[in-house]
């Protein structure tokens, strides 16, 4: 029916008009998913002991859906008629049709070396033969071939290659990973390092914690302690400058506490000094001998100590107490034949386990489904024990875990849609994530898809 010009509009109109301006910007919508792996839904930060080895996860005849608002941000997790019964005045963004899939959390890598040229395929090789990592560092080779190696590289082709290796960890489902320097080890090239990765966050499609790990080998024309005393005396200083500045956001500092690299006293000395500038305490300890770095880490508030292939009893109660993470990198002890770390101890003892692939030249992985299957083989751990640690404790190491690693309201949208009717086929098919992994959204975008869903019978 036509109105009048100057009539009244009629009252539903009205109203439909008012709703349409009240109603928020939504980004998207994933609905009618068989499955939804929450990790938590209460708040919590991490998880410890037990509670490891359980997942929360939502399964609903008739599906759940998963609502993101305008910031990012999930709105509402819920069963398919209620989301859509709250939004049926809303236009999202994007609609995804997640029907017989499982919606995950995006995968947090909380261990990487990204930025580097040069392979170590050699090496690799001559480790096969029996070659120890400090035999092949003392001959020149690991780090300080990588380091020789990207200093010829300019930072158009760091920055480039850098990007390609975080696009594929997307595909692989890491939705945040931390990045670390390290192949610098003096003060300018490890700067230009930090402010490549600094550069690559604006076009990543992934979130960055950037590390300074400028303690990461010893220089050939140092002594430890004249190493020692540069990185506390001059790069770190000029770490602060660059923050203070805006030109660098580093939120993590690292250094390799190992016999013949950093000892335990001069590591303490350079992560206080990072920590006194707000750094968080994120470091390499007790990979190759028993250093102790446990317990030194866990006495000045360490965040996260990765690899602890050889910690001690005394080293996993420290880092009980303080709930210090314990990142564990499967990958490195499987390319190096470590002994594996004492995984169920640290569980045990309430010590909040993570993982990360630990990517750089001598461990080359870019998967978090990967290193989860080769942590429930090769290190014992249960299939919930390792998604928590790639989610919730990952995050945690890295400080987020108030807003990432699992599937809560109010965190930010960081998904992966699943083509398979159950999560753990995630962990379960060893190297098939890429024909797995419908989908992955970065707070609320989707930033990798197939195109088309293909039909698997399981």
């Amino acid at each position: 029916m036509a109105h009048a010009r100057g009539a009244p509009e009629p009252a539903a109109n009205r109203r439909q008009a008012m709703c349409s301006r009240r109603a928020p910007r939504m980004l998207l919508l994933v609905h009618s998913a068989k499955q939804v792996v929450l990790v938590t839904n209460s708040g919590e930060k991490y998880v410890t002991g037990e509670r490891m080895g359980r997942l929360v996860v939502w399964e609903e005849p008739g599906g759940i859906s998963v609502a993101v608002d305008g910031d990012g941000k999930i709105a509402k997790v819920g069963k398919s008629s209620e989301v859509q019964s709250a939004y049926s005045h809303v236009k999202f963004d994007e609609v995804l049709d997640a029907s017989n899939m499982c919606i995950l959390p995006g995968f947090v890598d909380g261990h990487t070396h990204p930025i580097w040229s040069g392979d170590r395929v050699g090496e690799f090789e001559m480790k096969l033969a029996g070659a120890t990592y400090l035999e092949i560092h003392e001959k020149g080779g690991g780090i300080f071939f990588t380091v020789d190696s990207t200093k010829e590289r300019s930072d158009v082709e760091l920055y480039t290659s850098l990007k390609h290796r975080l696009d594929m960890m997307a595909q692989s489902g890491t939705t945040l990973v931390e990045c670390k320097s390290g192949y610098g080890l003096e003060k300018n090239e490890e700067m230009r390092l930090l402010k490549i990765i600094e550069g690559v966050k604006k076009e990543c499609p992934i979130e960055i914690s950037s590390t300074y790990c400028g303690a990461h080998a010893v220089p050939r024309n140092k002594s430890t302690e004249e190493a020692t005393t540069s990185i506390i005396d001059d790069q770190i200083p000029e770490l602060k400058n660059l923050i203070d500045s805006g030109a660098l956001s580093v939120e993590n500092i690292d250094v390799f506490c190992e016999e013949k690299v950093f000892d335990p006293d001069q590591s303490k000395r350079i992560l206080q000094a990072g920590k006194d500038i707000g750094l968080r305490i994120n470091f390499h300890g007790d990979e190759l001998h028993p250093t102790k770095s446990a317990e030194m880490g866990a006495s000045i508030g360490a965040t996260a100590i990765s690899h602890l292939e050889e910690i001690s009893h005394d080293g996993i109660a420290a880092m009980a107490k303080t709930k210090s993470v314990a990142v564990i990198l499967p990958t490195t002890a499987y390319v190096m034949k470590l002994k594996p770390p004492p995984v169920q101890q640290l569980i045990r003892a309430g010590v909040p386990v993570a993982l990360g692939t630990d990517f750089n030249p001598n461990a080359y992985c870019l998967s978090m489904p990967i290193v989860m299957n080769l942590a429930c083989v090769t290190l014992g751990m249960s299939m919930p024990e390792a998604f928590n640690a790639a989610t919730i404790n990952s995050a945690a190491s890295l400080g987020r875990s108030a807003t990432h690693g699992s599937i809560e309201e109010g965190k930010y949208g960081d998904l992966i849609i699943l083509n398979a009717p159950r999560w753990e086929h995630i962990i379960y098919q060893l190297g098939n994530h890429h024909n797995l992994i419908y989908a992955v959204i970065k707070k609320g975008r989707v930033i990798h898809q197939k195109q088309c869903v293909s039909s698997i019978q399981y």
